[in-house]
């Protein structure tokens, strides 16, 4: 049973949108990687300190991986919630939400004048972080996808994922500017507290864009057919039941599609932070640059992948990325040992340019492979849940393997065995670039089809 395909919106409305969800998004990462650059240059001495600097460090990425723990349930409620209320609300209260934590954390004590309760003040505000991006992500990209033209939708899905690149371009950038206008005892005194401070700005204005645009024209069809059959009798299942019923192998594929991409990701734009500075003796400011121009060239290739995917599919390019990523991880530190700055800026880029492989096409390829009433959920799910295996560990991963070893090797190799694991569950999937997501048919495990009063309404 299929619903009539919605009107595609105007152009300067689709804009609009994809305007709304980027800004969103920018903002969001922003805060998320803000935390991540301050956690690798100065929270290890002002948290944590009486630690040797590499325990320090550890410890202060311990509590960045906190944030991704509790990704997973943002997943889960807001995914519960937007499939039950619609994408804008839940965009609107994650938006909020890590403002309102990255602020705060501009404004927290240091271990110096509060001690132990400053390291837990800090862990608190980071999971508030990690469970208002476990929803954002989910419902920025299902805004753009479920509003654009299904021939466009790899190009303008990808959109969103710019985001992450922005927020890594602005959160550096700000970083960058103060540690070179600063003195270190400057920054470490009080100059670290302003770009966290500058995220209450910058929420404002998203929410000011994001609370002008409409809500999905495909959900407000789907939710019409559910409010009918509610009225017939029907009750309806649980969103996150139905994922697990009728979309648990295409779960499973969004989790081994995000290993590669997450981890990478981590390792390319916060373990080079202490790679360059602690192992190969480069400064701070010459590292912050490197990810900074690299992080501009990633935003320019991530549509133009996206672009790529709607012509060849989501698997053949998300495939590209993994490989050449796992190819690139040995490369990559040998390129930083060099201590030359032209070779540290390529070995970023470079790996940027793959990861933009796999990130352009995820917003689409996640969004196609769930019916809509359990879009939300199946989506944040596969993509969250994988965070806490991936993206999380890694940058303490890579720490723990740099202090045993006392070189690169090791963490060149836990890089290519996620793109392994990446690659085996991307052939493992369906290509879906010819799927409309105004189909409201669900795809079950053994290939057949559930019907969307199967898969959300069976029970009378």
């Amino acid at each position: 049973m299929s619903s009539p395909a919605a009107a595609p919106p105007a152009p300067a409305s689709l804009k609009r949108i994809v305007a709304a969800s980027l800004i969103g998004t920018t903002v969001e990462w922003y805060d998320f990687f803000l935390y991540g650059a301050a956690a690798a240059l100065v929270f290890n001495k002002l948290f944590f300190p009486g630690s040797d600097p590499l325990t320090g460090t550890l410890l202060s990425f311990l509590t960045y991986a906190v944030g991704f723990a509790a990704r997973p349930v943002g997943a889960l409620v807001f995914g519960h919630y937007g499939d039950r209320l619609g994408r804008k609300r839940l965009l609107v209260l994650s938006l909020l939400l890590m403002g309102g934590a990255t602020f705060l954390i501009g404004c927290l004590p240091t271990h110096a004048t509060v001690g132990a309760a400053a390291p837990v003040l800090l862990t608190t505000l980071r999971l508030v972080q990690g469970f208002a991006l476990g929803g954002e992500w989910g419902g920025a990209v299902l805004l753009v996808s479920e509003h654009g033209d299904a021939r466009r939708r790899g190009f303008w899905a990808s959109w969103p994922q710019t985001g992450a690149p922005a927020g890594q371009l602005l959160a550096t950038g700000v970083l960058s500017f103060l540690t070179a206008v600063q003195s270190d005892a400057a920054f470490e005194s009080w100059g670290w507290r302003v770009p966290f401070l500058l995220s209450g700005v910058l929420v404002v204005v998203g929410l000011w864009i994001r609370l002008s645009v409409d809500e999905s024209p495909v959900f407000k069809a789907a939710l019409a057919q559910a409010e009918a059959r509610r009225a017939d009798g029907a009750v309806e299942r649980m969103p996150l039941i139905a994922v697990l019923r009728n979309h648990w192998r295409d779960v499973l594929v969004a989790m081994g599609a995000r290993m590669a991409e997450n981890i990478s990701y981590y390792v390319l734009t916060a373990f080079i932070l202490v790679y360059a500075t602690d192992h190969a003796g480069l400064e701070k400011q010459t590292a912050l640059n490197a990810v900074l121009i690299a992080s501009a060239v990633h935003f320019a290739v991530i549509p133009v992948w996206g672009a790529v995917s709607d012509r060849v599919g989501r698997r053949p390019v998300y495939l590209l990325g993994a490989v050449g990523v796992g190819l690139w991880a040995y490369p990559f530190f040998w390129l930083i040992d060099t201590r030359d700055f032209g070779a540290l800026i390529a070995a970023v880029t470079v790996g940027l340019f793959f990861h933009g492989a796999m990130y352009a096409p995820q917003a689409a390829f996640f969004s196609e492979m769930f019916a809509t009433r359990m879009r939300y959920s199946g989506a944040s799910i596969g993509a969250q849940f994988a965070s806490v295996a991936a993206g999380a560990p890694a940058p303490l991963i890579a720490t723990a393997l740099l202090s045993s070893s006392g070189g690169s090797s090791p963490i060149s190799l836990y890089v290519a065995l996620a793109a392994v694991v990446t690659v085996v569950a991307v052939l493992a999937g369906k290509e879906t670039r010819e799927r409309d997501l105004n189909d409201v048919e669900a795809s079950t495990p053994e290939g057949g089809a559930a019907t969307a009063a199967d898969a959300a309404v069976t029970v009378r």
